[in-house]
This record gives structure tokens, C-alpha cells and sequence, in this order.
């Protein structure tokens, strides 16, 4: 018997991979676990020079020192634990800001992304570009559009259209939020505070002001989110207008490159004390991302592989200085094991 194969319409980002989810099966050496069940895998890429969990590495633990590790299987009767264990059971404890929050703070904070719209050059299917956008106030991307381009002709004639950002867009398994909504015209009594917002973000975006430039918003319907592995924890879920419009945006988070930068620059040895007594692994360097109000984020590495981290402040931060703050108690109780 023969089948017709059916039609999908789509259209292909340069983020294609990041939304690539149809991962292999590893062996974890006990038994087989599928990626995508994402309450059994820590923040980890499976791709190298990401932790495999086909081969993941042991750690021969010292019982006089890491009395919280003690907690976590054993590997076998030699003391050796299993790293893999270790960060998962740290990860599944590490406080970090609720789903809504970070979407919305992050989308607040990103520049770039994949713009999708319906094309009226080839009917019925998808087309997409990259565009820089900025968030108004109520978290609704604001784009500066020229007359002449093809997605402004694709939103005028048809409104409906999505946006697509990479947290990180140098890693699939991390955050991807897509906004679905409408895109509007920005009234001319709204056009100045528009502008504001917008070359807030893009302070070199001269180009706003020439004539066959227009600002659109992007009112949103729906926001969805999906963390591959390296935010297995956060899960995927969507939300609506109204949830996504009440949402706080983390007011720690505006500060996350002057902070990590001055870490990564000055205190690369201290992050990686502090990682190493957060999760008891001995790890060869811990490069810090970004921050919020409830811990931060790091790119960390251990024999020869690499896997992102969270790490939890001990309480909430209210303010930059605060944070400064935190991370020194952090530091000092880091030191004090190791003495």
C-alpha cells in the first residue's frame, strides 16, 4: 500500500538548532535515560566538550571534609561519587527565580532576535529575519522597522507574527522564549517614550529617526518557554497576556555584566572557591554569567568537561551593593573549609 507523505510549511532560523530536542539516548551506566526527561538531567550539554552521560566522571571523595556530599550514592565501596549525582542533586536544590520571573527578565534584557512573519511574496508559509528589539514597560518587544523591508510589508498586510530569542544563543540546551502576539503601530503620542525605551537599549540606533522608519509593538497573546538540558529544572510551560504583563522583572539582573565581568576579570579563582564549596567538586575553573536577586549562574569546567551551574545566594539580594555582600560571605565560608 502506498502513502502520499504530507505537507509541513516552515521556514528555517539560523536558532534551528537550539530548538533541536530529538536527542539520543546515553547510557548512564545503570540504566538507559531518554534527554528529554528533564527531572533526571542537570544543567548539561550532551554534545562535547559537554558532560556525556555515557562516561561521566568519578570523584574519590574525602569523608573528613565534604560532610555534605555524604548524602549523595555512593559509586562504590572505594569512596568514589559519582559528579554526575553531585551536580544534580545540587542543581535540584538551587533556588532560583520563578519560571514567569526569569522570562520576563530576560526577554526585558535581550537585544536580538528571529522575527517571524507571515509572507505575502510566498503565500501561506512562514518567513523569518533577525531584528533588534527593545521591551517596553509592559514587557511587549518594540521594533524599529523600515518601510522598505519585507517583514514590515508582511506585518501590515497581516499582523500575526512571533519572536523568537536565545538566551544563549551559542548553546541549544539553554533558554528559548517565543512570543506570539500582534504587531501594531506606535500612535504618534507614544512615539517619543517608544523611542526613549528603545535607544535605551540600541544607543546607536541613529537610524530610528529616518523618514521610512516606523516603531512597531509586539503585543503578545501567548509567551512560551523552553529550557533544553542546561535548564532542565526550569522546565516549559506558556503564559498568558495578562500573567506576563504582572510579572516583575528582577531588579538584580540589569546588573549582571558589570558584576561578572568584574568577576571573570578579578576574581576567576575566588567564583571557582565558591563553586567548588557549593557543590563539593573540585572544578578546574567556574566562569560566571550573569546574576539575579537569588544566586548566579556559571559556565564551569572538570576534567576536560564543561556544564553550566547555579549558584544560590543565601538569601535574597536586594540591591547591587548586597550582592557584593553576598558573595563575600560566600568566599569567606569557602576559605574556612578549606582551612
Amino acid at each position: 500500500m502506498a502513502f502520499s507523505p504530507s505537507t509541513v510549511r516552515c521556514s528555517i532560523s539560523p536558532f534551528s538548532r537550539i530548538n533541536n530536542y530529538n536527542y539520543n539516548y546515553f547510557n548512564n551506566g545503570h540504566s538507559r535515560i531518554s534527554i528529554s526527561q528533564p527531572s533526571l538531567l542537570p544543567q548539561f550539554r550532551h554534545s562535547k566538550p559537554f558532560f556525556s552521560l555515557r562516561n561521566r566522571p568519578l570523584l574519590a571523595m574525602a569523608s573528613s571534609t565534604q560532610s555534605t556530599t555524604q548524602n549523595v550514592s555512593v559509586g562504590d565501596a572505594s569512596g568514589e561519587v559519582d559528579v554526575f549525582q553531585l551536580i544534580q542533586a545540587h542543581e535540584e536544590k538551587a533556588a532560583r527565580l520563578p519560571p514567569i520571573e526569569e522570562i520576563r527578565t530576560v526577554l526585558d534584557h535581550s537585544l536580538r532576535g528571529m522575527l517571524s512573519t507571515i509572507s505575502q511574496k510566498h503565500e501561506g508559509y512562514p518567513s523569518g529575519s533577525m531584528i533588534d528589539f527593545a521591551c517596553d514597560a509592559y514587557g511587549s518587544p518594540i521594533l524599529a522597522v523600515s518601510n522598505l523591508a519585507v517583514h514590515t510589508k508582511d506585518l501590515l498586510a497581516n499582523s500575526k507574527c512571533s519572536v523568537l530569542v536565545a538566551k544563549d544563543p551559542e548553546d541549544r540546551t539553554d533558554l528559548v522564549i517565543t512570543v506570539h502576539g500582534d504587531a501594531v503601530a506606535v500612535s504618534e503620542k507614544d512615539r517619543e517614550a517608544i523611542r526613549t525605551a528603545y535607544l535605551a537599549r540600541h544607543p546607536d540606533a541613529f537610524w530610528v529617526d529616518f523618514g521610512d522608519f516606523q516603531f512597531m509593538r509586539i503585543e503578545p497573546k501567548v509567551v512560551r518557554y523552553v529550557s533544553g538540558v542546561a535548564t532542565a529544572l526550569l522546565g516549559s510551560g506558556e503564559f498568558s497576556t495578562e500573567e506576563f504583563r504582572s510579572a516583575k522583572v528582577d531588579p538584580i539582573y540589569q546588573f549582571s555584566k558589570p558584576i561578572s565581568s568584574h568577576m571573570n576579570k578579578d576574581h576567576m579563582e575566588d567564583t571557582k572557591l565558591i563553586v567548588q564549596h557549593s557543590i563539593s567538586v573540585p572544578v578546574n575553573f567556574a566562569y560566571m554569567l550573569d546574576v539575579d536577586s537569588l544566586g548566579f549562574n556559571v559556565k564551569a569546567g572538570y576534567q576536560g568537561s564543561t556544564f553550566k551551574l547555579r549558584v544560590p545566594f543565601t538569601r535574597r539580594a536586594v540591591d547591587r551593593k548586597d550582592v557584593k555582600t553576598l558573595i563575600v560571605e560566600m568566599l569567606q565560608a569557602a576559605k574556612a573549609q578549606v582551612n
